[in-house]
């Protein structure tokens, strides 16, 4: 079994509703997102791919459809809170607004990825570990093994 990872940037704003400190107000991260797939590698010398558990411009293809192009330079706000009417009057104003059913923090945001990217996998590929780094030196993971 072999482990690759794929490493991802994208630029985004949140606010955290009803939050006691500081992450209540509009703010932004430079995200930084970590892939890690899981497979054996493709034993056939016939096939273009042999030799690889997945081809990384194909994973990067995956992420980029389903994380990067919406999420990058667009502000999330959770659509169940009083949020929604910001996000509203930011979208008639042109802006990029993605609508989340879930707080935004780090920690949601991660499951959403997790069941987003595993859903797109072509079999027997397994996503094995996401890692969200918020900051330089804060993130959350998401690992396979502990769900």
């Amino acid at each position: 079994m072999i482990r690759l990872t794929k490493i991802f940037t994208f630029e985004t704003a949140h606010a955290l509703w009803g939050y006691d400190g500081k992450c209540k107000n509009i703010h932004g991260h430079s995200y930084k997102l970590y892939v890690t797939i899981k497979g054996n590698p493709l034993e056939d010398l016939n096939h273009k791919k042999n030799g690889m558990v997945m081809d990384f411009g194909d994973l990067k293809s995956i992420i980029k459809k389903l994380i990067i192009d919406p999420l990058d330079h667009a502000i999330l706000l959770n659509v169940n809170s009083k949020h929604k009417e910001l996000g509203e009057k930011l979208l008639l104003e042109g802006h990029k607004v993605v609508f989340t059913p879930y707080q935004p923090t780090c920690e949601n945001m991660l499951l959403d990825f997790a069941s987003k990217i595993s859903s797109q996998l072509p079999e027997p590929i397994v996503l094995a570990k996401l890692k969200l780094f918020e900051t330089e030196t804060s993130y959350g993971e998401w690992i396979l093994e502990d769900q």
